[in-house]
């Protein structure tokens, strides 16, 4: 048996004429449509049949955006949540509610994606850029030390499905005086030893763009304990202003301290039902998907050649992806382009596997230049989508090496 085995995984790999051990290209790496059924379309066309999709008036407001919020405020453990038209415009809105303006220092991690920086740079802010560390997600110890007399807020980011030191970042931002925004648009529903992300700082931001653990296309959310600074949020949001009971503006008849420059981005009751019918499946999704990259993280974890991002706590993982590090970039190539051979691969929009230099990244870490290889491990729906175990060889230049692998995703950083 062992050696029939041994005979299977040394086979020819694809890309050297073998055959292929996939024909059809993967779904799509957006877990939530996978998840779409009766509920999504049952929610939707309530707020249809009413004629009521603005969330604040109509003649039948069905109040499908006021039961996201009340989810996310129960899921979340928070005070106050509030829907917004995208991850982006909770980051704009959540920084300007924060005080956040020209001359300000915002740190950011080197890892990161542009809405982060784009809204920094609409405020007039100055984005500082902090290093990464095995993580990849902002570095303790050079947060620390970029923190200088202009810095007024931190903005972590927990990219790629899962949450760094988010503990020690925000004693470190206490210890300084500096306000902390949470962007968990990547890692919806993580926790970080049993508390979720998002409630360690001032704000916590999420999104419901279609490549999100659960989608409506798009949207945000806002969540925080400060009623402060939810009522600023909500005027940045909408037209400045607050609303009374029946969601007309109040205009001028509210605390000053509220009007502010309003930027429109309020949640449609069109998204509120899609979000919600979502979230019910948060954590059925989180868990197909952690379930499946941990089993291939434990497969290749020894293999000779390739490294894993660090992970502090394995439980609170949203299993997103999978983030492979090689030895130098000839074989972060190859190893993508023997995927690729295999059929681990999408149609249209579709990414399964990519290298950073492909998706435009390209940076140093630390001491040297790093390969990753981020697995997008977005498991949706009921299905096989992914073959678990790849039987063949990788080439590194010594004895091949067995390589399990599914929807991974090539970077290059």
């Amino acid at each position: 048996m062992e050696n029939k085995m041994t005979n299977k995984i040394r086979s020819k790999l694809a890309i050297q004429g073998g055959k292929p051990v996939r024909s059809k290209p993967l779904p799509p790496e957006s877990p939530g449509i996978h998840y779409f059924d009766e509920k999504e379309l049952d929610l939707v066309c309530k707020v249809i049949k009413a004629r009521s999709p603005f969330r604040f008036y109509g003649p039948d407001v069905q109040h499908m955006c006021d039961k996201l919020e009340q989810e996310f405020r129960k899921i979340y453990g928070v005070k106050h949540a509030l829907g917004v038209s995208s991850g982006t415009e909770a980051l704009y809105i959540s920084l300007a509610a924060l005080g956040v303006g020209p001359g300000d220092e915002v740190l950011i991690p080197g890892y990161l994606w542009t809405s982060c920086i784009n809204a920094v740079v609409r405020l007039g802010a100055i984005p500082k850029l902090v290093d990464i560390d095995a993580t990849f997600t902002m570095s303790p110890d050079d947060f620390e030390r970029k923190i200088g007399p202009h810095s007024k807020v931190v903005l972590v980011v927990h990219i790629s499905g899962l949450p760094g030191d988010i503990e020690e970042i925000a004693r470190i931002a206490k210890k300084h005086n500096l306000r902390v925004l949470e962007d968990c648009a990547q890692s919806n529903g993580a926790t970080f030893k049993g508390k979720p992300v998002g409630t360690f700082g001032d704000i916590g931001i999420v999104s419901f763009q279609l490549n999100k653990s659960i989608t409506a296309g798009e949207g945000g959310m806002i969540i925080c304990d400060d009623e402060h600074l939810y009522k600023r949020c909500f005027g940045i949001h909408d037209l400045g202003y607050a609303r009374n009971e029946v969601g007309i503006l109040m205009d001028t008849s509210c605390d000053e301290q509220y009007h502010l420059w309003g930027c429109g981005a309020r949640m449609s009751e069109l998204t509120g039902p899609l979000a919600l019918a979502q979230i019910s499946k948060l954590n059925d999704i989180n868990n197909a998907m952690r379930e499946t990259k941990w089993k291939i993280r434990r497969e290749i974890e020894n293999i000779e050649g390739i490294s894993l991002r660090r992970v502090i706590d394995p439980e609170g993982d949203t299993g997103a992806f999978l983030i492979t590090i090689f030895e130098n970039p000839e074989l972060c190539r190859n190893f993508s382009e023997a995927l690729k051979a295999e059929g681990i691969r999408g149609e249209g929009y579709a990414k399964p596997y990519i290298t950073m230099e492909e998706w435009g990244c390209t940076g140093i870490l630390t001491i040297r230049v790093w390969l990753i290889g981020a697995v997008y491990m977005k498991m949706g729906g009921p299905g096989p989508y992914l073959r678990i175990i790849l039987p063949k060889a990788i080439n590194t230049g010594k004895e091949p090496c067995p390589c399990v692998t599914t929807w991974p995703a090539g970077l290059l950083c």
